[in-house]
């Protein structure tokens, strides 16, 4: 863990994106402590006689925005400490540029009690390279069954439910799911996957599996989901949101309820906007992904929704295994990637060099609207301003490198972007105003 003992930086001459405000100006940002204590756009900054002299950070040709919120990654504590940990999810999080991590419930045993969540950020407080906050199972042991005691998770911390990995399966338990959420005024995140038409199946149903010898897996099986939930919840109005979107059909789905005024989110992860079925061409393991690699027209209408709003979140769905999980046949092989350490330049090659959004907006999704969706934003978490919490992430967008499995500080190494040249890095990460991650002094 890269940091600097509390006091004071200046970091000058950056493009200061605060999509929360919509301010996009060159300028200065002050960071005293663990605040931001000034933001000038018209001028150099002038440091006042009682704080200690600052240490200088040049951003100059580079952008200084709110700290990268990632909602959605599996930090596999507890439980899973052969895949990864908190103290290593949240290095390779730092590393790239996140300065907020959510954290799925899919561990052993499952974060579905108060004890469990305020055990993982007690730790994370500890050990963690970034801020740390809990998705908690919505049900006993995410087995769809018995109701997990939301409300109490929600006052311990919890700032969200799910039981990802699993959809809750029965439209009762759903019905039950969203009304308690909606009493914690929490949000509840679905992983969309009917299990009668995705059991056994590996990689997306078509002509292309079906050449592999491979089990299908067909978009329906999301489709279904997001549409019978959006229906239960016309009558309740819990924040609904759907995790890793993959069909163009969903896509539709979510677009149409938003219209209608229903609160309904989505997210995208960057494999489902880069990469198609043909992936699984060959048998790598490292393209198995839950749900599966689609076609170029989902991908086309994913795109299509994060252009006009639909999609309002990025999120990686980073999902570390131990290296013998995916060095079996394809079948056997577990499913997912990981992600935080070079979503920002996946992103955007397939958002901004694609003429999809600008930085902005990107920002905007990997910063305000996630914050908005599990309520950080009232901690002033998403956003950049005087006053608020001194989470920073500086960004050179032209930086190009070659993502390198081998070097993730992450435990996991099954990434299907090894070997890629991309554009675009988190080259300083201050969380609480400390440097928890700079990218010369990693180098060096």
């Amino acid at each position: 863990m890269i940091s600097a003992p509390m006091g004071s930086l200046l970091i000058q001459g950056g493009r200061i994106l605060d999509p929360a405000s919509g301010l996009d100006a060159t300028g200065d940002v002050l960071v005293v402590d663990d605040r931001v204590a000034a933001i000038e756009t018209k001028g150099a900054i002038r440091v006042p006689s009682d704080v200690p002299p600052p240490e200088r950070i040049d951003a100059e040709g580079r952008l200084v925005c709110p700290g990268l919120l990632d909602i959605h990654v599996h930090l596999r504590e507890p439980g899973g400490e052969h895949k990864e940990s908190l103290e290593t999810g949240t290095a390779a999080a730092a590393a790239g540029g996140f300065t907020t991590v959510c954290c799925m419930p899919n561990t052993r045993p499952a974060l579905d009690n108060p004890t469990l969540v305020e055990f993982v950020q007690l730790k994370a407080d500890r050990l963690a390279h970034s801020r740390v906050f809990v998705v908690a199972a919505a049900t006993v042991g995410r087995q769809g069954e018995q109701l997990a005691p939301i409300g109490s998770m929600a006052a311990s911390g919890a700032v969200g439910f799910s039981d990802d990995g699993d959809v809750v399966a029965s439209a009762g338990m759903m019905l039950k799911v969203l009304q308690a959420c909606r009493a914690a005024d929490r949000p509840f995140m679905q992983h969309c996957q009917e299990p009668t038409l995705s059991a056994g199946g590996v990689m997306n149903a078509g002509p292309l599996a079906t050449r592999l010898g491979l089990r299908g897996w067909p978009r329906l099986a999301e489709e279904l989901v997001i549409e019978r939930d959006i229906r239960l919840n016309r009558g309740i109005g819990c924040a609904y949101h759907v995790q890793h979107l993959s069909s163009g059909g969903s896509v539709a789905l979510v677009r149409a309820a938003r219209e209608r005024g229903e609160p309904v989110t989505a997210e995208v992860s960057p494999h489902h906007l880069l990469l198609t079925e043909e992936a699984c061409v060959g048998y790598d393991t490292n393209a198995k992904m839950n749900p599966p690699l689609r076609a170029s027209d989902d991908i086309r209408q994913l795109k299509e929704g994060v252009a006009d709003g639909t999609i309002t979140v990025l999120a990686t769905d980073h999902a570390p295994h131990a290296v013998h999980e995916k060095a079996v046949d394809f079948d056997s092989a577990a499913f997912g990637i990981v992600g935080v350490e070079c979503a920002l330049p996946l992103y955007r090659r397939a958002l901004v060099d694609d003429g999809v959004i600008d930085w902005l907006r990107m920002i905007a999704m990997m910063t305000i609207e996630p914050a908005r969706l599990v309520g950080l934003d009232r901690q002033g978490l998403g956003r950049l301003a005087v006053g608020g919490p001194a989470d920073i992430t500086v960004v050179d967008p032209e930086l190009e490198w070659t993502v390198r499995a081998d070097r993730f500080h992450s435990m996991g190494r099954n990434c299907p972007f090894h070997g890629w040249t991309v554009r675009g890095r988190a080259v300083e990460t201050i969380v609480r105003g400390r440097r928890v991650w700079s990218e010369s002094l990693d180098r060096s």
